[in-house]
């Protein structure tokens, strides 16, 4: 493509605004001018790009008519406040945040909605689904022709890579002061994270489920077009740093052909099956790949209607920054 556009990067100094920086030039993406944003704190440092070192600026004084296309990979908050800046001044949106509605944004993953991008208007404005949504989505996206799915049951093991930077740091600070037999003060997390495994992630509210498990539940209807599905979440804290592992059950309609499953997922781009017999972890197979990984593949022990298997993904590239770029690829096809 002849054709380049300005983007711009906000949230540019945090562990999915580098990767997306990353990515854009990985791809070839054909970005012209690239501006890097983020908070008054995190302005004036760097970040590398095309054996360049891009400042980082203050997203406050920002004028969007500068660029194109803008992708919003800070918080909720910083989302709502500057997206509709954004669109005003004619640039697309695609946010990584959840801080828009469905209605302002829909959820899309190239390899499951990719058609959902030509029914909207410009400037566009859509949203990448949280990281365990989009693996999840990834994976039961060739299935729905297959299987009539009736509830999905999943256990979303989260690496604290979800936090953020922050996130990472707190748990190489947590294990280095118990290797060092010294005194443990939590700080990110309400109790230790280091070798430890926490319930839930985040906040509940009264009825016990976090917010990350209802948004999880609400883009997997969304993605999948199936709005009447049945769907259980639950995302647990565990001390990876980087890598999303989900414990799946699907429960289906009727019975199914596994060898059938097994053929439909092979065939999917962007999923990597691993053969019967073996599994893939995150740190030795999903951490830096692009690719969705399935294994332990199998049918209900007394149940030839219950589907099970075991997901892991790079949860800041393919969960995050890698889908948003891909997004954007399609996108610009529709800006030319």
């Amino acid at each position: 493509m002849s054709q380049s556009f300005d983007i711009a990067v906000i949230g540019a100094t945090g562990t999915v605004g580098e990767t997306i920086v990353q990515i854009l030039e990985e791809r070839d993406f054909p970005v012209g001018d690239l501006h890097l944003l983020a908070s008054v704190e995190s302005a004036g440092s760097s970040v590398a790009y095309r054996g360049k070192n891009v400042r980082v600026r203050e997203v406050d004084t920002f004028d969007f008519s500068k660029v194109n296309l803008v992708f919003f990979a800070a918080g909720p908050a910083v989302t709502r406040s500057y997206a509709p800046r954004a669109t005003a001044a004619g640039c697309s949106v695609i946010d990584l945040s959840g801080g828009l509605s469905v209605d302002q944004a829909p959820n899309l993953i190239p390899e499951v909605n990719g058609a959902l991008l030509s029914g909207l208007a410009k400037p566009f404005q859509v949203a990448c689904p949280s990281p365990g949504a989009t693996a999840l989505a990834m994976v039961l996206g060739p299935l729905r022709d297959l299987l009539d799915i009736r509830r999905v049951n999943v256990t979303a093991c989260m690496a604290v890579s979800s936090l953020g930077r922050e996130g990472v740091t707190e748990l190489a600070r947590q294990t280095a002061e118990l290797l060092n037999v010294r005194p443990l003060e939590p700080r990110v997390f309400d109790r230790q994270m280091a070798f430890n495994v926490l319930a839930q992630v985040g906040v509940p509210d009264a009825q016990g489920h976090v917010p990350l498990e209802k948004r999880m539940v609400d883009e997997l209807r969304e993605l999948l077009s199936l709005p009447l599905i049945k769907v259980g979440a639950s995302c647990i804290q565990v001390p990876v740093f980087f890598g999303d592992s989900l414990s799946v059950s699907v429960q289906t309609a009727s019975a199914f052909d596994l060898a059938a499953v097994g053929s439909a997922l092979d065939a999917a781009d962007g999923i990597d099956l691993v053969d019967a017999g073996d599994y893939p972890t995150p740190v030795g197979d999903a951490v830096g790949q692009d690719a969705v990984y399935v294994g332990r593949l199998r049918a209900g022990i007394d149940d030839a209607c219950e589907l099970s298997f075991w997901v892991t993904s790079d949860n800041v590239r393919k969960g995050a920054a890698l889908n948003a770029v891909q997004v954007a690829e399609l996108l610009i096809k529709e800006l030319v």
